[in-house]
């Protein structure tokens, strides 16, 4: 049901014309994105996504739209419509072409769940002293990316202030 609403949302994105719209619609189908990340139990994932997808960029993008002036009428791209329908379609049958490569989804005997998983899983709760795996693995094995994409989130969000709390020109 999920793959089929978003489906639905992303024909509906590429078939609209309005701006407005088009954010309206990109705040949905992160927000249907972030509930497949809960029903395939990757709530960290689905929070982040509905926070930044939904959450962040949409009112980001409604804001761009509320200062800028939008032109009634965009010129079509001197290459017309069938060079970027070409390339998106290439695109996505090299994406798919590449899928027939990968493990069964949540096969255990899969090559990234043989490396350390089985070592957090076992040992995390003794290295750690943290009863959640998860955690364990964000806050101590992964310590330095985690403060990583902490400072990266910080900076852009340090960024965004400053662009929105600049003088207005004219």
């Amino acid at each position: 049901m999920l793959f089929t609403l978003l489906a639905i949302t992303a024909l509906g994105l590429v078939r609209v014309r309005g701006l407005f719209a088009a954010v309206m619609l990109t705040g949905i189908y992160s927000l249907l994105t972030a509930s497949l990340f809960v029903w395939m139990d990757a709530v960290d994932v689905a929070f982040t996504e509905a926070a930044v997808g939904a959450g962040i960029t949409t009112v980001l993008m409604l804001g761009t739209l509320a200062l800028v002036r939008i032109v009634p009428e965009q010129d079509e791209s001197r290459h017309g419509r069938m060079l970027p329908l070409a390339v998106v379609v290439l695109t996505g049958a090299a994406l798919v072409y590449a899928t027939f490569d990968m493990p069964r989804y949540g096969d255990p005997q899969a090559p990234a769940q043989q490396h350390v998983a089985p070592r957090y899983l076992q040992q995390s709760m003794d290295e750690v002293g943290l009863p959640n795996v998860v955690t364990s693995v964000l806050a101590s094995y992964r310590g330095y990316d985690t403060l990583g994409e902490v400072a990266v989130i910080f900076t852009a969000g340090i960024g965004v202030l400053m662009l929105l709390g600049g003088r207005r020109r004219g």
